[in-house]
Protein backbone atom coordinates (compact mmCIF):
# COMPACT_ATOMS: atom_id res chain seq x y z
CA UNK A 1 0.00 0.00 0.00
CA UNK A 2 1.75 3.24 -0.50
CA UNK A 3 -0.50 6.85 0.35
CA UNK A 4 -0.30 9.87 -2.12
CA UNK A 5 -1.92 13.07 -1.60
CA UNK A 6 -4.42 14.78 -3.50
CA UNK A 7 -1.47 16.72 -5.36
CA UNK A 8 -0.24 13.52 -6.64
CA UNK A 9 2.74 13.09 -3.88
CA UNK A 10 3.54 10.41 -2.24
CA UNK A 11 3.90 9.84 1.60
CA UNK A 12 7.16 7.70 2.65
CA UNK A 13 8.24 9.38 5.11
CA UNK A 14 7.34 10.03 9.46
CA UNK A 15 9.27 12.11 11.24
CA UNK A 16 8.09 11.33 14.94
CA UNK A 17 8.79 14.25 17.71
CA UNK A 18 9.43 12.08 20.94
CA UNK A 19 10.82 15.66 23.05
CA UNK A 20 10.70 18.88 22.63
CA UNK A 21 13.37 19.13 25.54
CA UNK A 22 16.70 19.99 24.68
CA UNK A 23 20.20 20.53 25.97
CA UNK A 24 20.96 23.33 23.52
CA UNK A 25 18.96 26.61 22.43
CA UNK A 26 19.91 27.08 19.12
CA UNK A 27 17.96 30.26 17.87
CA UNK A 28 17.90 29.10 14.39
CA UNK A 29 15.81 25.88 15.14
CA UNK A 30 12.38 25.51 13.42
CA UNK A 31 11.26 22.79 16.08
CA UNK A 32 9.33 20.75 13.50
CA UNK A 33 7.19 23.74 13.60
CA UNK A 34 5.93 22.73 17.03
CA UNK A 35 5.23 27.12 18.21
CA UNK A 36 6.02 26.31 21.98
CA UNK A 37 9.08 24.91 23.66
CA UNK A 38 8.41 22.05 25.92
CA UNK A 39 9.53 20.77 29.35
CA UNK A 40 9.45 17.02 30.46
CA UNK A 41 6.01 17.55 31.30
CA UNK A 42 4.65 17.76 27.52
CA UNK A 43 6.34 13.92 26.67
CA UNK A 44 2.79 13.04 26.26
CA UNK A 45 3.50 9.49 24.27
CA UNK A 46 4.79 6.47 26.02
CA UNK A 47 7.05 3.94 24.28
CA UNK A 48 4.11 1.72 23.30
CA UNK A 49 2.17 4.63 21.65
CA UNK A 50 5.39 6.06 19.85
CA UNK A 51 6.22 2.37 18.34
CA UNK A 52 2.22 1.76 17.68
CA UNK A 53 2.00 5.26 15.75
CA UNK A 54 4.96 3.66 13.89
CA UNK A 55 3.70 0.37 13.19
CA UNK A 56 0.65 1.81 11.58
CA UNK A 57 2.33 4.29 9.45
CA UNK A 58 4.87 0.99 8.15
CA UNK A 59 1.63 -0.81 7.45
CA UNK A 60 0.58 2.26 5.16
CA UNK A 61 3.36 2.05 3.03
CA UNK A 62 5.23 4.87 5.26
CA UNK A 63 8.29 2.82 5.36
CA UNK A 64 10.82 5.63 6.51
CA UNK A 65 10.67 6.81 9.65
CA UNK A 66 12.69 9.70 11.55
CA UNK A 67 13.06 10.59 15.17
CA UNK A 68 13.40 13.84 15.96
CA UNK A 69 12.93 16.74 18.68
CA UNK A 70 13.63 18.53 20.59
CA UNK A 71 16.82 16.54 21.59
CA UNK A 72 15.64 12.92 21.27
CA UNK A 73 18.95 12.01 23.51
CA UNK A 74 17.14 13.56 25.99
CA UNK A 75 14.56 10.68 26.68
CA UNK A 76 15.90 8.05 28.34
CA UNK A 77 13.64 5.51 27.10
CA UNK A 78 15.05 6.28 23.36
CA UNK A 79 16.84 2.51 23.25
CA UNK A 80 13.39 1.32 24.22
CA UNK A 81 11.96 3.25 21.87
CA UNK A 82 14.65 2.12 18.91
CA UNK A 83 14.49 -1.57 19.60
CA UNK A 84 10.10 -1.46 19.28
CA UNK A 85 10.40 0.43 16.12
CA UNK A 86 13.38 -1.70 14.94
CA UNK A 87 10.97 -5.46 15.05
CA UNK A 88 8.04 -3.77 12.96
CA UNK A 89 8.15 -5.61 9.51
CA UNK A 90 8.61 -3.39 6.87
CA UNK A 91 10.32 -1.08 8.19
CA UNK A 92 12.94 0.21 5.70
CA UNK A 93 14.98 2.68 7.71
CA UNK A 94 15.07 4.50 10.72
CA UNK A 95 17.34 7.21 11.20
CA UNK A 96 17.83 9.96 14.20
CA UNK A 97 18.34 14.01 13.97
CA UNK A 98 20.50 14.85 16.89
CA UNK A 99 22.78 17.99 18.26
CA UNK A 100 25.20 15.02 19.47
CA UNK A 101 25.85 16.08 22.92
CA UNK A 102 25.10 12.91 24.34
CA UNK A 103 25.98 10.43 21.50
CA UNK A 104 29.33 9.52 22.95
CA UNK A 105 27.90 7.83 25.60
CA UNK A 106 24.76 6.36 23.74
CA UNK A 107 25.77 5.77 19.83
CA UNK A 108 26.97 2.32 20.23
CA UNK A 109 24.14 0.60 21.86
CA UNK A 110 21.51 2.44 19.61
CA UNK A 111 23.32 1.26 16.27
CA UNK A 112 23.21 -2.50 18.04
CA UNK A 113 19.33 -2.01 18.65
CA UNK A 114 18.79 -0.84 14.88
CA UNK A 115 19.06 2.58 14.28
CA UNK A 116 20.72 3.21 10.90
CA UNK A 117 21.47 6.94 10.35
CA UNK A 118 22.46 10.01 12.15
CA UNK A 119 21.97 13.59 11.49
CA UNK A 120 24.10 15.67 13.48
CA UNK A 121 23.41 19.56 13.52
CA UNK A 122 26.81 21.44 13.95
CA UNK A 123 26.77 24.79 12.50
CA UNK A 124 30.78 25.55 12.80
CA UNK A 125 33.95 23.99 14.46
CA UNK A 126 34.74 27.56 16.07
CA UNK A 127 34.19 27.17 19.61
CA UNK A 128 32.75 30.61 20.44
CA UNK A 129 30.63 30.67 17.55
CA UNK A 130 29.40 27.31 18.29
CA UNK A 131 28.67 28.03 22.02
CA UNK A 132 27.55 31.73 20.85
CA UNK A 133 24.73 29.79 18.71
CA UNK A 134 23.38 27.13 20.54
CA UNK A 135 24.93 27.21 24.32
CA UNK A 136 26.86 24.16 24.14
CA UNK A 137 30.26 22.91 23.77
CA UNK A 138 31.33 22.04 20.90
CA UNK A 139 33.79 19.43 21.90
CA UNK A 140 30.91 17.64 22.93
CA UNK A 141 29.62 17.81 19.82
CA UNK A 142 32.70 16.92 17.43
CA UNK A 143 32.90 13.37 20.43
CA UNK A 144 29.26 12.95 19.62
CA UNK A 145 30.09 12.49 15.87
CA UNK A 146 33.46 10.30 16.58
CA UNK A 147 30.85 8.21 17.91
CA UNK A 148 28.86 7.82 15.37
CA UNK A 149 30.99 7.09 12.97
CA UNK A 150 33.38 4.66 15.39
CA UNK A 151 29.66 2.87 16.07
CA UNK A 152 28.99 1.88 12.54
CA UNK A 153 26.05 4.53 11.36
CA UNK A 154 26.00 4.89 7.43
CA UNK A 155 25.70 7.46 6.49
CA UNK A 156 26.29 10.39 9.38
CA UNK A 157 25.34 13.59 8.07
CA UNK A 158 26.47 16.80 9.13
CA UNK A 159 23.94 19.50 9.12
CA UNK A 160 24.85 23.00 9.26
CA UNK A 161 22.13 25.90 9.07
CA UNK A 162 23.99 29.19 6.75
CA UNK A 163 23.83 32.20 9.25
CA UNK A 164 24.22 35.21 7.00
CA UNK A 165 27.55 37.32 8.83
CA UNK A 166 27.24 34.65 11.40
CA UNK A 167 29.08 31.08 9.65
CA UNK A 168 29.34 31.48 6.47
CA UNK A 169 33.47 31.85 5.99
CA UNK A 170 32.99 28.26 8.26
CA UNK A 171 31.68 26.07 5.14
CA UNK A 172 35.51 25.88 3.46
CA UNK A 173 36.47 24.06 6.85
CA UNK A 174 32.95 22.08 7.52
CA UNK A 175 33.29 20.77 3.88
CA UNK A 176 37.51 19.65 4.64
CA UNK A 177 36.31 17.77 8.09
CA UNK A 178 33.32 16.60 6.53
CA UNK A 179 35.85 15.18 3.80
CA UNK A 180 38.60 14.15 6.76
CA UNK A 181 35.87 12.45 8.76
CA UNK A 182 34.38 10.60 5.53
CA UNK A 183 31.14 11.86 6.64
CA UNK A 184 28.27 14.24 4.20
CA UNK A 185 27.46 17.39 5.36
CA UNK A 186 24.18 19.04 4.41
CA UNK A 187 24.16 22.69 4.08
CA UNK A 188 20.78 24.02 4.84
CA UNK A 189 19.21 27.37 3.90
CA UNK A 190 17.86 29.35 7.16
CA UNK A 191 13.69 28.83 7.36
CA UNK A 192 11.51 31.65 8.49
CA UNK A 193 10.15 28.22 11.21
CA UNK A 194 9.98 30.08 14.82
CA UNK A 195 12.56 32.36 13.73
CA UNK A 196 11.67 36.06 14.88
CA UNK A 197 11.17 38.25 11.79
CA UNK A 198 14.46 40.72 12.35
CA UNK A 199 16.82 36.90 12.95
CA UNK A 200 15.39 36.41 9.52
CA UNK A 201 15.88 39.39 7.79
CA UNK A 202 19.20 40.06 9.25
CA UNK A 203 20.95 35.97 9.05
CA UNK A 204 19.15 34.50 5.90
CA UNK A 205 21.51 34.00 3.15
CA UNK A 206 20.84 31.84 0.03
CA UNK A 207 22.86 29.26 -0.72
CA UNK A 208 22.79 30.05 -4.99
CA UNK A 209 26.62 31.33 -4.05
CA UNK A 210 27.81 27.78 -2.36
CA UNK A 211 26.21 25.87 -5.06
CA UNK A 212 27.95 27.62 -7.53
CA UNK A 213 30.91 27.05 -5.91
CA UNK A 214 30.43 23.38 -5.19
CA UNK A 215 29.06 22.92 -9.18
CA UNK A 216 32.63 24.40 -10.10
CA UNK A 217 34.14 21.54 -8.06
CA UNK A 218 31.78 18.20 -8.33
CA UNK A 219 32.48 14.96 -9.82
CA UNK A 220 28.97 14.97 -10.54
CA UNK A 221 25.33 16.05 -9.28
CA UNK A 222 22.72 14.16 -8.64
CA UNK A 223 19.19 14.80 -7.68
CA UNK A 224 16.64 13.85 -5.12
CA UNK A 225 13.12 13.41 -6.37
CA UNK A 226 11.85 12.21 -2.87
CA UNK A 227 13.71 14.59 -1.10
CA UNK A 228 12.35 17.93 -1.70
CA UNK A 229 14.47 17.61 -5.18
CA UNK A 230 17.51 18.75 -3.25
CA UNK A 231 20.71 18.40 -5.17
CA UNK A 232 23.65 16.32 -4.19
CA UNK A 233 27.18 17.20 -5.44
CA UNK A 234 29.39 14.65 -5.28
CA UNK A 235 33.21 16.49 -5.21
CA UNK A 236 36.67 14.70 -5.52
CA UNK A 237 36.51 13.40 -1.46
CA UNK A 238 33.15 14.10 0.20
CA UNK A 239 29.49 14.75 -0.94
CA UNK A 240 27.39 17.92 0.15
CA UNK A 241 23.88 18.50 0.30
CA UNK A 242 22.36 21.55 -0.57
CA UNK A 243 18.83 22.35 1.11
CA UNK A 244 16.63 25.04 0.49
CA UNK A 245 13.34 25.46 2.46
CA UNK A 246 10.16 26.99 1.60
CA UNK A 247 11.32 30.24 -0.42
CA UNK A 248 12.26 27.06 -3.12
CA UNK A 249 8.81 25.44 -4.59
CA UNK A 250 10.74 22.36 -5.11
CA UNK A 251 10.98 22.28 -1.71
CA UNK A 252 6.92 21.61 -1.29
CA UNK A 253 6.17 20.20 -4.68
CA UNK A 254 8.33 17.31 -3.86
CA UNK A 255 7.77 16.70 -0.58
CA UNK A 256 6.92 12.89 0.86
CA UNK A 257 6.61 14.09 4.51
CA UNK A 258 4.57 13.60 7.61
CA UNK A 259 5.01 14.72 11.07
CA UNK A 260 3.97 13.49 14.24
CA UNK A 261 4.33 16.09 16.77
CA UNK A 262 5.30 15.70 20.45
CA UNK A 263 2.01 15.68 21.58
CA UNK A 264 0.66 13.58 19.33
CA UNK A 265 -0.94 15.29 16.34
CA UNK A 266 -0.11 14.29 12.65
CA UNK A 267 1.23 17.60 11.11
CA UNK A 268 0.32 17.30 7.54
CA UNK A 269 3.39 20.24 7.05
CA UNK A 270 5.77 21.97 8.33
CA UNK A 271 4.98 25.76 7.56
CA UNK A 272 1.33 24.97 9.48
CA UNK A 273 -0.31 24.48 12.90
CA UNK A 274 -3.86 25.11 11.63
CA UNK A 275 -4.66 21.76 10.14
CA UNK A 276 -3.51 18.74 13.03
CA UNK A 277 -5.07 15.77 13.62
CA UNK A 278 -4.65 14.64 17.15
CA UNK A 279 -4.38 11.15 17.20
CA UNK A 280 -2.83 10.09 20.51
CA UNK A 281 -6.35 10.84 22.11
CA UNK A 282 -8.68 8.31 20.18
CA UNK A 283 -5.60 5.28 20.87
CA UNK A 284 -5.50 6.05 24.49
CA UNK A 285 -9.55 6.03 24.23
CA UNK A 286 -9.39 2.70 22.68
CA UNK A 287 -9.28 3.17 19.02
CA UNK A 288 -8.35 0.27 16.89
CA UNK A 289 -5.53 -0.11 14.26
CA UNK A 290 -8.15 0.29 11.06
CA UNK A 291 -9.37 3.96 13.01
CA UNK A 292 -6.17 5.23 13.71
CA UNK A 293 -5.25 4.34 9.79
CA UNK A 294 -8.18 6.32 9.10
CA UNK A 295 -7.29 9.11 10.83
CA UNK A 296 -3.43 8.47 8.73
CA UNK A 297 -5.29 8.71 5.60
CA UNK A 298 -7.52 11.66 5.93
CA UNK A 299 -3.98 13.83 7.48
CA UNK A 300 -2.40 12.83 4.33
CA UNK A 301 -5.53 14.00 2.28
CA UNK A 302 -5.01 17.59 4.12
CA UNK A 303 -1.22 17.37 2.81
CA UNK A 304 -0.60 20.22 0.47
CA UNK A 305 2.02 22.32 -1.46
CA UNK A 306 2.89 25.35 0.84
CA UNK A 307 3.86 27.36 -1.85
CA UNK A 308 1.37 25.81 -4.85
CA UNK A 309 1.02 29.26 -6.30
CA UNK A 310 4.74 29.26 -6.62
Amino acid sequence: MSLTDNCGRPLLNLRISITQRCNNRCVYCHREGEVLRANRSSEKMTVQEIVRFAKIAVELGIARIKLTGGEPLMRKDLPKIVSGITLIEGLRDLSLTTNGLLLLGMAEDLHKRGLKRVNISLPTLNTDTYHRLTGGNLQDALSGVKAAIKAGFCPVKLNMVILKDVNVSDVPAMIEYAAQNRVILQLIELDPINVGDDYYATHHRSLDEQERLLREKAVSVEQRPYMHNRLIYHLPNVTVEAVHPIENSDFCMHCTRMRITSDGKLKPCLMRNDNLTDILTPMRRGADDEELKSLFIQSNMLREPYNKSA
